[in-house]
């Protein structure tokens, strides 16, 4: 590639152009890190939301558009595994990758764990069990918690603090799914496993149809309830962390949080508006998130994580 590529200054713009148009509440929450943080999360986030548009034919997580999933998987694949050998790309989001790769020594195998999440999609994999959903959702996010766990300074060696940077992530894409289920639906996806469908009498396919939407809530307030249980575990492994680092965790949780529960409020009107978190609310989670951060090692003293949660592969 031409050696007048960008320099490193004009991907993290890049990047944080990439994370304010996606993601209003990550982008609230990535501005508590230290700086050296919070460039290289912008970094990731890039490279994760321009493999989520190339498979769902996105723009930033916008309304989808007709795509080959195929293609933009085989896409994804040969710009990252060039990304990862540190070539230079050409694509400011796995450019972005290369960068923050390179800088912190990210396990290539996290990189790939996140790849199988979105060849699942392109498969059009659906769950049978809750255990399959929490497989899916480690791919798609957990793994994307332990690679923000190496980019906030924890060693891969940690495991304790990585499974509960996995259960954020895993938190955070219950609430993505539970929030989504209508759309999801409308692209032909249903992430809500077959056997949970079985036990409500809801036909494959219909759980949108107006006969099964109180039925339907009762899965819903499920999805939130694990998404909570998951974000209360994670929040166990902040004070390995720094106090910014922390801050910024506690706060995406709480901003998340409020989501599902948002979701699960609403009843058979969940889906009427995609739920969302004001800018209010957002920086009222910033603020307790601080002091949450402040006493972290007395509110979340080391206990067992919960053998009920799913544990992600090793």
């Amino acid at each position: 590639m031409s050696s007048r590529l960008p320099g490193r200054a004009a991907f993290v713009a890049t990047a944080q152009e990439a994370i304010a148009r996606g993601s209003g509440s990550f982008a609230a929450a990535s501005r508590l890190f230290d700086r050296r943080t919070r460039e290289r999360a912008w970094l990731l986030y890039a490279w994760c939301r321009a493999c989520d548009d190339l498979a769902d034919g996105q723009d930033h997580g916008g309304a989808a558009q007709a795509a080959d999933a195929r293609a933009g998987l085989a896409r994804i694949r040969l710009l990252t595994e060039a990304a990862l050998a540190g070539q230079q790309v050409g694509d400011p989001a796995f450019d972005a990758l290369r960068i923050v790769a390179a800088e912190t020594g990210l396990p290539h195998h996290l990189v790939w764990d996140l790849v199988e999440g979105f060849a699942l999609d392109a498969a059009g994999w659906r769950p049978r069990h809750a255990a399959d959903l929490h497989r899916y959702c480690y791919h798609v996010a957990g793994a994307v918690g332990c690679m923000m766990a190496v980019i906030m300074g924890i060693p891969p060696e940690d495991t304790a603090t990585h499974d509960r940077a996995c259960d954020l992530g895993i938190a955070f894409q219950l609430a993505n799914i539970v929030r989504d289920i209508d759309a999801d639906d409308r692209m032909g996806r249903c992430y809500l496993p077959d056997d949970w469908l079985a036990e409500m009498d809801i036909p494959p396919g219909q759980h949108m149809k107006p006969p099964f939407r109180q039925r339907l809530t009762v899965l819903a307030g499920r999805l939130a309830g694990s998404a909570a249980d998951y974000a209360a575990s994670a929040r166990a492994g902040t004070p390995a962390l720094g106090f910014r680092s922390a801050w910024a965790v506690l706060a995406a949780a709480g901003i998340y949080g409020d989501i599902a529960r948002k979701v699960a409020d609403r009843g058979e009107h969940a889906w009427d508006r995609r739920a969302a978190t004001s800018g209010f609310e957002k920086i009222g989670w910033i603020a307790r998130a601080w002091w949450q951060a402040l006493r972290r090692r007395d509110l979340y003293r080391a206990a067992p994580r919960d053998p009920a949660l799913w544990t992600r592969p090793r």
